[in-house]
């Protein structure tokens, strides 16, 4: 996939799912929601303060009563992140997104034993950037979800985004996993993880993927840093997937695409007994879209 736009290719299987908004009334929410309809990405149902989702779907211009487009309504987020959860937890709706409400808010529902969405995997943030300058989009995992993961859960995170990967016809993902050097410095758990991860997956412990590691970002990305560097894998300057060591290093990455770079992103929480549209409530109703989009993409 070379860009984010090839996301919302329209499948005959999107008009049939419904995706669960989360405090609805926001006009970049509602914003990403009209263009996905228009595109028959889905049906819609929109949870939070009614009057205000009516509200702003009237000077968009839009009529609520329309088909393939509900809106039910909660008093507080909590109750909305509830409702909506419960809803697709029952199989009512496909997809959970969120709208303007915190993460910490939402996720308590997700995680809820009895009407939740968790399952015994391991639930992580998995990004999808088109950097321009590049020729292709690439992953970045876990910038949202994960502090400080161990090596089990790497090897979990590693195989959401390659699920996702997948998802956008990448069938056997590079994953490199991210680090300061490219050699095993005893004083530096990343680059122990990196190498562990990498011989895991030689012994088919970590499958559908090629996971090479450590490596430093521009060895990752970077074909004329490999060059300079004498590294020759399958994944250095060309990687798929990048594995960060702690959320830290994901956070400011994910922010330096965006804010930096002028990266566009689409991101999901994979692991879930549904996906999960996380995005921040400051980015743009298109980022919001292509978000959606990839979501829908993960349940064919």
């Amino acid at each position: 996939m070379n860009q984010l736009n090839e996301l919302l290719q329209v499948n005959h299987q999107h008009n049939k799912k419904k995706i669960a908004v989360v405090q609805a009334a926001d006009k970049e929410v509602l914003t990403a929601v009209i263009e996905a309809k228009e595109r028959q990405l889905g049906q819609f149902i929109l949870y939070g303060n009614s009057g205000l989702i009516r509200k702003y779907l009237e000077e968009a211009g839009e009529n609520f009563e329309q088909e393939g487009l509900v809106i039910i309504d909660a008093e507080t987020p909590a109750s909305a992140a509830k409702l909506a959860v419960r809803d697709v937890s029952s199989g009512n709706a496909d997809v959970v997104m969120k709208g303007n409400i915190a993460t910490s808010t939402l996720l308590k529902a997700v995680l809820e034993k009895q009407e939740g969405l968790r399952t015994e995997n391991v639930l992580s943030h998995v990004a999808l950037f088109e950097v321009p300058g590049r020729d292709k989009t690439i992953i970045l995992t876990d910038a949202a979800m994960n502090i400080a993961p161990d090596l089990e859960t790497k090897a979990s995170i590693v195989h959401n985004a390659v699920q996702v990967a997948k998802s956008i016809g990448i069938l056997v993902p590079k994953v490199a996993a991210l680090a300061a050097v490219e050699k095993v410095n005893p004083a530096m758990q990343a680059t122990i993880d990196a190498a562990r991860l990498s011989d895991m997956q030689k012994q088919g412990k970590i499958t559908d993927c090629i996971v090479d590691g450590p490596l430093a970002f521009d060895v990752a990305v970077s074909p004329e840093a490999a060059a300079q560097k004498n590294i020759k894998t399958e994944t250095a300057g060309n990687a798929d997937v990048l594995l960060v060591p702690n959320i830290e290093t994901g956070n400011a990455l994910y922010k330096s695409f965006v804010y930096f770079a002028g990266a566009k992103v689409a991101s999901v929480i994979a692991g879930a007994r549904a996906p999960i549209v996380l995005t921040s409530r400051s980015d743009t109703a298109e980022n919001k879209l292509y978000s959606l989009a990839l979501a829908l993409r993960t349940l064919l």
